[in-house]
């Protein structure tokens, strides 16, 4: 692929399909309010890709003076396999998770970083009150074992790590077992300090076996990707949600089957139910933080006013 050199300041946003997010709209009201003086633009590959068209993409990001950095989604651990050696620098959760989420430059220097741990943090703390845990002692249950589901098991570790309040257990499920050990060999390497089990549930079936075994007042995550990624729902119609349970849809895009499921037993089965909105809006601030060097708020006016822009943006 030819890379014309940018006119302006510009990110880049790897992905699949990007001219569909809803970020294409979202960050010029953004970079207006920021005062960025900047546009973005897409670049998309297939799934797995090969190698030399990654290597590509990062070295003229590395090269280009106005290319600012990217964030990178779908490809995170193929573009980094592919381009290490582009890299001066990898902060911490990227040597953990071997994958980079953001691209960025600080003065001939380009680094790579793997925000997800923090933005799944912080969209975390959003949608699970203060204290829930200690006073339920309720379960975690993760559906999907992939990257956005390890990010959150560790971003739980480390706030384990300071005392603070996490659930008594986690359950990780996962339609293939060598998704399952995969990430099993992350937590041996870091000591992870949770108790958890680790599930295959190859059929939705078997994910409601678990889901239903659940206690009152636990969360379920759908980190699987089915809704958006693909077709479906990691569960089927017959799920039985925990009593006064926490479900949490890490999509905000697609058909989200799985949401459906959710607010159709919210009456009945006293759920609280959100949706990937917040996800959203964290993993794009965290990265857009990185890339142009400024501070922006994780929570207050400044984040709600950012958070308000994008509804209208999209609205």
């Amino acid at each position: 692929m030819a890379y014309a050199p940018a006119t302006g300041r510009t990110i880049y946003f790897i992905g699949v399909s990007t001219q569909r997010s809803s970020i294409m709209k979202v960050f010029p009201a953004w970079s207006d309010e920021l005062g960025l003086d900047a546009e973005i633009k897409g670049i998309d590959f297939a799934p797995s890709s090969d190698p030399v068209a990654y290597r590509e993409a990062v070295d003229f990001i590395r090269r280009d003076p106005l290319s600012m950095g990217a964030l990178v989604t779908t490809h995170k651990v193929n573009l980094l396999k592919a381009s290490r050696d582009l890299f001066d620098e990898l902060d911490p959760y990227a040597h953990t998770l071997h994958e980079i989420s953001s691209i960025s430059k600080r003065g001939n220097r380009m680094i790579g970083h793997a925000k997800d741990p923090i933005s799944a943090g912080a969209s975390f703390e959003a949608v699970v009150a203060e204290g829930h845990w200690g006073r339920t002692g309720a379960t975690l249950c993760v559906l999907g074992s992939g990257g956005s589901s390890l990010a959150l098991t560790l971003y739980l570790h480390n706030k384990n790590a300071v005392g603070g309040d996490v659930p008594s257990k986690l359950i990780i499920t996962a339609r293939r077992a060598a998704s399952l050990e995969e990430m099993q060999k992350v937590h041996a390497a870091i000591g992870f300090s949770i108790p958890i089990e680790y599930r295959l549930a190859a059929t939705p079936q078997e994910a409601d076996a678990v889901v239903g075994s659940l206690p009152a007042h636990s969360l379920v995550v759908n980190a699987t990707g089915l809704g958006k990624d693909g077709p479906g729902s990691p569960l089927t119609d017959a799920a039985l949600f925990p009593k006064m349970g926490l479900v949490w849809e890490f999509n905000y895009r697609g058909e989200l089957v799985f949401l459906d499921q959710a607010r159709a037993a919210e009456a009945s089965r006293g759920l609280t139910v959100h949706d990937g909105w917040v996800y959203f809006i964290h993993g794009w601030t965290r990265v857009i933080a990185e890339v142009f060097d400024i501070d922006i708020p994780m929570s207050g006016p400044a984040f709600d006013r950012l958070s308000q822009l994008a509804k209208d943006a999209t609205s």
